[in-house]
């Protein structure tokens, strides 16, 4: 009989969990399929994680801090922190659909784990803030708003492919103007 490892059990139901949930969002996700896929028993899944809106909480925290640690805010060079963003959004697309099935089944009510959110968006407009302080970026926009701003253009053509292509084009000359476009935009709306 095979020695079991809870870790990597986990490892897998967790891979299994960002798949679906980025497929079918937190109502349509079903644990049947995430057990299935991820080769593990349902009660393993409870075990581990808690009910399915946990195990979606536990997700999308983990994905976003990974984001956080991999492409941190930079106010130095806001044009490769875009850069790196919108490189990140590509190779990643699953943490922008988690995010937007999240904002389509929450609105704007109060999140599973809504504090440990709140302190990971306030590390990040900390930095904008001390940019801000040191006089590399404008304060004439709240750190905060800044934040969503930058983020919003950096993200919106990964979260609309469709109208990225209909309205910029879909060859590759198309997307790097684009890019250079958004990064432009993202200079000047933090040029001091």
């Amino acid at each position: 009989m095979a020695a079991r490892d809870p870790e990597a059990t986990k490892a897998r139901i967790f891979e299994a969990a960002v798949a679906e949930f980025a497929r079918h969002g937190i109502a349509g996700a079903r644990i049947d399929r995430i057990a299935a896929e991820a080769k593990a028993n349902k009660q393993l899944i409870y075990a581990y994680f808690g009910n399915k809106a946990e195990l979606f909480a536990i997700v999308l925290e983990k994905k976003m801090l990974h984001l956080a640690e991999a492409v941190p805010v930079d106010p130095d060079d806001i044009e490769g922190w875009v850069d790196r963003l919108m490189d990140y959004h590509a190779a990643h697309p699953e943490l922008l659909r988690l995010l937007f099935w999240e904002g389509l089944e929450y609105g704007n009510t109060e999140l599973p784990h809504e504090s440990d959110r709140q302190q990971h968006y306030a590390r990040k407009v900390a930095a904008l803030r001390e940019g801000q302080d040191r006089g590399v970026v404008t304060d004439a926009i709240p750190a905060a708003d800044l934040l969503f701003l930058l983020t919003a253009l950096a993200n919106w053509t990964a979260v609309v492919p469709q109208m990225r292509r209909i309205l910029v084009g879909g060859e590759d000359p198309d997307r790097d103007r684009l890019r250079t476009s958004v990064k432009e935009a993202a200079r000047r709306l933090t040029a001091r």
